[in-house]
């Protein structure tokens, strides 16, 4: 299997475990990468990411499955009619959000790879009570949206899962309308990053070993044809906080967490499709 197969594989289990864990477990999950029996109130990266007005009325199971690392329904600013798509999303918190916030003339997309989280995705659909809403199964590599169909693309700590994300970016500006808006929450990297973490399938697979570092992802951005590129950090984690999710994959956490000591963050990443 090649890397990105391995990688999209070690990804696609994790989150199958995730949405089990969810039913399971009573909103007990692995957050982020956590793995077991984690409580996500505690983690540095998935808590205290949403207002408990916007909980409101949510489903259960679409907050206890929410496994991101920012609130990118509040980044996005979307307005009532809008067509809004998030990439990999999960249990579908952001989507319903979404789906709020675009009311009836609006529509909010959720596309995601996994059987059990687009399950799960469904039932807190149904719900909610939500009907401008549409989960599709298929891969951010490969959105099975039309060319200039959506007015705003999201996403929740998911990017820096691909193992090719010149192709995500790509085929995000493609189903955008010109003028269209990507507003993503991401882990995003300042500076050098020990190997170890780029080695391990087991950190790609929790929001870690795959995020890029701040200047490429601008890059890319730019490459993919993005103009008002913007990454502005929201949370930028310490070793203390860095051990936490590097305790259960198998590596040295104390070497490893002072060597990543303020370099991993959470951002919004902002940038438009020039019209």
């Amino acid at each position: 299997m090649s890397d990105q197969g391995t990688i999209k594989a070690a990804v696609k289990e994790r989150y199958a475990q995730e949405a089990l864990h969810v039913r399971q477990a009573a909103g007990k999950v692995g957050c982020c990468g956590g793995g077991g029996d984690v409580t996500c109130s505690g983690d540095p990266i998935t808590s205290n990411l949403y207002r408990d007005d916007e909980k409101e009325g949510l489903p259960a199971d679409a907050i206890a499955a929410s496994l991101g690392c920012g609130n990118p329904t509040a980044l996005a600013e979307l307005r009532p009619g809008e067509v809004v798509l998030d990439l990999g999303s999960g249990g579908g918190i952001d989507v319903l959000l979404s789906a709020r916030r675009v009311g009836p003339t609006g529509k909010a997309y959720g596309l995601d790879m996994t059987d059990e989280m687009l399950a799960l995705a469904r039932e807190n659909q149904r719900k909610a009570g939500l009907d401008n809403v549409e989960f599709l199964k298929g891969e951010i590599e490969n959105i099975p949206l039309p060319d200039n169909s959506v007015d705003v693309i999201i996403s929740n700590c998911v990017i820096n899962l691909s193992g090719d994300k010149d192709r995500v970016l790509a085929q995000a500006f493609r189903v955008l309308k010109p003028g269209g808006r990507l507003a993503v929450s991401d882990i995003v990297v300042r500076g050098e990053v020990p190997h170890e973490i780029r080695r391990s399938w087991e950190l790609w697979a929790g929001c870690v070993a795959g995020a890029l570092e701040e200047s490429e992802y601008c890059a890319k951005l730019a490459q993919a044809g993005f103009d008002e590129i913007e990454v502005e950090p929201t949370r930028v984690y310490s070793a203390s906080q860095a051990k936490e999710f590097l305790k259960d994959v198998g590596l040295d956490a104390d070497f490893v967490a002072q060597a990543v000591d303020g370099k991993f963050m959470s951002a919004f990443v902002r940038a438009k499709k020039p019209a």
